[in-house]
């Protein structure tokens, strides 16, 4: 028996039945509609945020937190538009979401109608798909297909704009049995001869790498890549977005590579003789000069996504699959070789890359006056906190820091804006990771500069009951953009300064202890090495509101190692007058 409703009460019926928990969003005109019975529904909770860009960071957030695609709702025109970033954000680093967002009446389409914007066509190339919907009968079927396409095969956002009238009339609700999808057909599962291939030249290698990327981590095989690492004893690097994947205490694992990356990590990249690309794209931060990058390695390449394969290198054995099977057929293939044995041995290997490791540690040099030191910071906040937190990176120096001085232990455990680089990304990540896992402490690791552009969405968290807590890495500049000045522009700082100039200690614009009391948290601030684990430990004490800490540190901290833009990964800086001898490590 069929049911009459409205299309804005199909929307949100559509959304209670793909299990949607969670909406983030902002109304107005064109969505409005839909606002009404989504009052009534006892399954969805909306969280009213402050701006649509932080609507869909949270959604971002709430999916890496839970796996499953988060959800975000926004207006016509400006609000449509707003999420733009966000989209964006989702499709380079392949996190599934869904975007809803209201139109003008289907007569006005193409008319210039007041908020009107074709949100479809703009955001065409930052999604993975998008719907425009003006038939009212399309909303349950079109709900249904956009959840599928977000969370399969190779995860991203997908956009449903519908049309105010589509909203307003009435229709039956028939949700489909079956989905039909020409054209859409993602492969999960490896061909056999190329795993055999690929198995094969792991026991024929001399100096093997297993590179690791976010794929593995959307695919869930963390535990498959630990089994088949240990099988083979080969090293492992997990880049920026796979931090965590492979825990940092095991022995086999030597860093994370790429521009400030480790130099043992950006070593057994740039000296193997075989890269295994496991869920990784070969992104030019990884890379550094790409004609120049491992060159003598060959390459094993497997993605769920056929177009990454061969992109930026060439693959001599590719393989399409969802990374979770190709590593359990890796591992089912290795295991028959070792039994014919067929086993490769790496000790000379790995005595080069624990040179590498023993000789160009982790490591920061202290301040010269007294100041507190951003990595110090960073690094007692994830020895107090502990590894079973999720730290919420922003973009800039101290993601990079989060991610070198943080111990990642678990998969998960750090979220960040890896392929955009977006900052704003981690007050609304941390708040939508929070609503996912509400019982884990969440801590949003942010710079001054990032924070000031969605530090609104305290206001959120303060209302709806968020507690996440945030480490403000406060130089009083937007920190990456000047090391870049300093190394590469003879350190003219043009609008880098946040604070006043000159620079008056005593002023603090905006004084963020202030701001955050402002928006019904807690604020704390740290200036002196001796109180940070104590500032953190009273953080950590507060469970029943947000907490923002001002970490006031040294302005002229750089992040190193780091290979500079456009030069090849063999020109590694691991300190400022200091470079990796890679010809002595041979």
């Amino acid at each position: 028996m069929t049911e009459q409703m409205t299309g804005a009460q199909s929307l949100i019926r559509s959304l209670e039945q793909v299990g949607v928990d969670t909406v983030f969003g902002i109304p107005g005109g064109a969505i409005l509609p839909a606002y009404d019975p989504l009052y009534d529904s006892a399954k969805v909770r909306h969280i009213l945020m402050r701006h649509e860009q932080g609507a869909g960071h949270a959604a971002e957030g709430y999916a890496y937190a839970t796996g499953r695609p988060g959800v975000c709702m926004a207006t016509s025109g400006p609000g449509a538009t707003n999420l733009v970033t966000p989209l964006a954000d989702a499709h380079m680093d392949s996190v599934p979401m869904v975007a809803i967002t209201g139109q003008v009446a289907s007569p006005a389409i193409g008319t210039d109608a007041f908020q009107e914007a074709d949100i479809c066509g703009i955001t065409m190339p930052i999604t993975k798909h998008n719907f425009l919907v003006k038939d009212v009968r399309e909303i349950p079927r079109t709900i249904a297909e956009a959840f599928h396409i977000a969370s399969s095969g190779r995860p991203g956002p997908v956009l449903v704009d519908i049309s105010k009238d589509a909203l307003q009339n009435v229709s039956d609700f028939v949700w489909p049995e079956r989905l039909e999808l020409p054209g859409y057909r993602p492969v999960t599962k490896p061909h056999g001869k190329q795993v055999r291939e690929a198995a094969r030249m792991i026991a024929e290698a001399r100096r093997p790498v297993f590179y690791v990327g976010g794929g593995v981590l959307r695919a869930g095989a963390a535990a498959e890549l630990r089994v088949l690492a240990e099988l083979t004893g080969a090293p492992v690097v997990t880049t920026l977005m796979a931090r965590g994947v492979f825990p940092d205490s095991h022995p086999l694992f030597v860093g994370m590579p790429g521009m400030h990356g480790d130099v043992a990590a950006v070593g057994a990249l740039q000296k193997s003789d075989l890269i295994v690309a496991l869920g990784a794209r070969f992104d030019d931060r990884v890379t550094g000069r790409l004609d120049s990058f491992a060159p003598d390695a060959r390459i094993v390449h497997a993605d769920i996504d056929p177009a990454e394969i061969s992109k930026n290198r060439h693959a001599d054995v590719p393989i399409v699959g969802d990374c979770r099977e190709v590593l359990a057929d890796l591992v089912v293939a290795v295991r028959a070789d070792q039994e014919k044995g067929r086993q490769g041995d790496y000790e000379a290997w790995w005595q080069q890359l624990n040179r590498l490791r023993t000789t160009y540690p982790k490591g920061y040099e202290g301040t010269e006056d007294g100041s507190l030191s951003p990595q110090a910071v960073i690094e007692r906040l994830g020895r107090v906190v502990g590894p079973e937190a999720t730290y919420v990176a922003g973009v800039g120096q101290h993601q990079m820091w989060a991610a070198q001085f943080i111990d990642h232990e678990r998969p998960g455990s750090f979220v960040n804006s890896g392929g955009l680089g977006t900052m704003g990304f981690s007050v609304p990540a941390a708040l939508g990771a929070k609503v996912g896992d509400p019982d884990r402490t969440v801590w949003s690791v942010d710079g001054d500069g990032c924070f000031q552009m969605t530090n609104q969405e305290l206001a959120t968290c303060a209302i709806e009951g968020i507690p996440i807590k945030v480490a403000v890495v406060n130089n009083g500049n937007l920190g990456m953009v000047r090391q870049w000045q300093t190394l590469f522009y003879e350190g003219r700082y043009s609008n880098t300064d946040l604070q006043t100039a000159p620079r008056d200690e005593k002023v603090r614009i905006p004084d963020f202890v202030r701001l955050a009391e402002a928006y019904g948290c807690v604020g704390l601030r740290c200036e002196r090495a001796e109180d940070i684990d104590a500032t953190i430990e009273k953080a950590m004490a507060i469970d029943d509101a947000p907490v923002v800490v001002d970490f006031t540190v040294n302005h002229d901290a750089m992040v190193w190692p780091m290979v500079g833009p456009g030069v090849s990964n063999d020109n590694i800086q691991y300190a400022r007058d200091m470079a990796p001898n890679w010809e002595h490590e041979d």
